[in-house]
Formats: C-alpha cells, structure tokens, sequence
C-alpha cells in the first residue's frame, strides 16, 4: 500500500533485526501481535527489535504506531496512556470519523486542522485512557492528533466508538516524531 500511495520502497522487519539503519520511517501495523492474550502490545513490547525502535525514536526517527502498534507504543512508554477494553467490551470492527485536531505533524501535514477523516477500525482493546494529569499535558502540548467525531466534525459520546477518553483516537509524543492511532489509514 504504501510503495503504490507514496512510492516508497518498503521493508518487512524481523522481531529479531539488529540494524535500522537507513529507514526514513518505521510503521508498526495492527495484527494482534502474540494474539493479545496478556495485554495489547504488552508481550510485543519486550519483542528484541523494540529496543532498535525506542532508540531509534529517541534520536527523532519517524514512528507511527497503528491499532495494535499504538498498543506496543503505549506499553513500551514511547506515548503516555494505556488501552483498555472497548466500552461495550466487545470487538468493533467499522468505518468511522476522526477529525484532524493537529495537521502540524509530519503524518499530518497534508491535512487541514478539523478536516474529517472516514477510516476503519478493528479492535477490542482501543479504549484509550489517561489521567488527567496526562490529558492536560496533551492538550497543552497540541498532542492530540485525531478524535473519534460524526461525519460532520461532531465530537460526541455516541460517534466515540470505544469510550477512549476525550474521544481520542490517536497522539504523538511531544517532539511530533511518535505518532500512535487505532484507525487503519
């Protein structure tokens, strides 16, 4: 998908790589990785090349995390919160809207700030949750990259699919570089 979108050369990485020199970004996909028995992402975290990830993403490497990559991204403590259990406790799987709450990233540049997005979704645990202490920090930080919203831009309980706090749908950490969403672009 992304060598016909972007025209980028792309690569498959071994859990067990020891080198990511030379990449310009690394995408962690969904998959339920170590079909998610424990945790979401918490078995993946401790996978070896996570400790070439975090490195990686510490010295400002693009890395975008989605759906059960977000998950390993919050477990291995690269983006602040956790996911839990969807509101209804049960799998969803379905197109829904995000709205873009920050396009000054570089996943988002292309986008306008409140442009509505229609991406799927396909999870159980992407409730996403933090204390207030840390969503104060997002907010203040312009962190918040995509809430859940209606067609129209609307954000309310009943177009967050999952009950994720504030409608989240995806954040990055502070430096921009670390993106995490559970919608599928």
């Amino acid at each position: 998908m992304i060598k016909h979108l972007l025209g980028k050369e792309v690569d498959f990485i071994w859990h067990k790589e020891k080198n990511l020199a030379g990449y310009d970004c690394l995408i962690l996909p969904g998959g339920f990785s170590y079909g998610d028995y424990l945790r979401t992402g918490a078995i993946a975290r401790f996978s070896p090349v996570m400790s070439l990830v975090e490195a990686y993403a510490r010295k400002g490497g693009l890395v975008i995390g989605i759906c059960n990559g977000f998950q390993i991204l919050l477990e291995a403590g690269l983006l602040p919160g956790a996911m839990i259990r969807n509101k209804n406790l049960q799998f969803v799987c379905k197109f829904i809207h995000v709205r873009v709450e920050n396009p000054q990233t570089p996943y988002t540049n292309l986008c306008r700030g409140g442009q509505v997005l229609k991406i799927p979704i396909a999870h159980i645990e992407g409730n996403y949750y933090a204390d207030g202490k840390i969503l104060q920090e997002l907010r203040k930080n312009n962190q918040i990259i995509f809430r859940y919203c209606s067609k129209n831009g609307t954000i309310s309980a009943e177009s967050d699919p999952n009950g994720s706090k504030e409608a989240i749908a995806g954040i990055c950490n502070k430096d921009g570089n670390i993106l995490g969403m559970m919608p599928h672009p």
